[in-house]
């Protein structure tokens, strides 16, 4: 009852004073440490704020068109849906992101992939293109591999299959920073209606 009518902090106050509130303290610090591990690390606003002028969460997909509209690019923490009809250029996309993430980040880049959509030699000649550009030819060879080794394809074809994936990444991200795995910073899948439309009855896939 306590826990409902109390604010927690006041609740951690008042235990301090008791010396009978053994149980209570242990509780409280179970739900902060709850808390901390759900929400990560608390920022002030003049932190955020740098953070966003930074543009540390904007992820440049490589598309000039796509990054206009959406403020930048792709933002962490944001799902960003990429809605047509078919040979529209969705895949395309997807493919494009991933290698300009993958290189320009060295951050790891997970594609599931639902329909035998992911194409290696699109993912190739992506990055051949932005190695080329390097200014130092003696970097390209380095910087191709480097992006290669963080990409991580998945092929995925039921609902289930994805969402034990999903899990799985999910736990293995909670341990970023205590390994030396790249961090994820987009996850990319292509296509999640494939996957959800059997199960809904319907026959479009797109």
């Amino acid at each position: 009852q306590d826990f409902l009518v109390h604010d927690l902090y006041t609740l951690a106050a008042i235990a301090e004073h008791q010396s009978n509130s053994k149980v209570l303290k242990q509780a409280i610090a179970e739900i902060l440490s709850i808390v901390d591990n759900q929400h990560g690390q608390w920022l002030t606003g003049a932190q955020l704020l740098d953070s966003l002028q930074q543009n540390k969460h904007i992820l440049p997909s490589g598309c000039k068109g796509v990054d206009s509209l959406l403020g930048g690019g792709l933002h962490e923490g944001t799902l960003t849906e990429l809605v047509g009809p078919s040979a529209s250029g969705k895949t395309q996309t997807c493919l494009r992101a991933t290698s300009h993430v993958a290189y320009h980040s060295q951050a790891a880049v997970m594609f599931l992939d639902t329909c035998n959509s992911f194409s290696s030699k699109r993912i190739v000649e992506y990055l051949d293109v932005l190695c080329k550009s390097s200014i130092k030819a003696k970097d390209q060879k380095g910087n191709f591999e480097r992006a290669m080794k963080v990409i991580f394809h998945y092929n995925v074809f039921d609902i289930y299959s994805m969402l034990d994936l999903l899990h799985h990444i999910e736990s293995s991200m909670r341990t970023q920073g205590k390994n030396r795995n790249p961090r994820v910073r987009l996850l990319i899948i292509d296509s999640v209606s494939s996957v959800i439309t059997p199960i809904l009855g319907g026959r479009n896939f797109q």
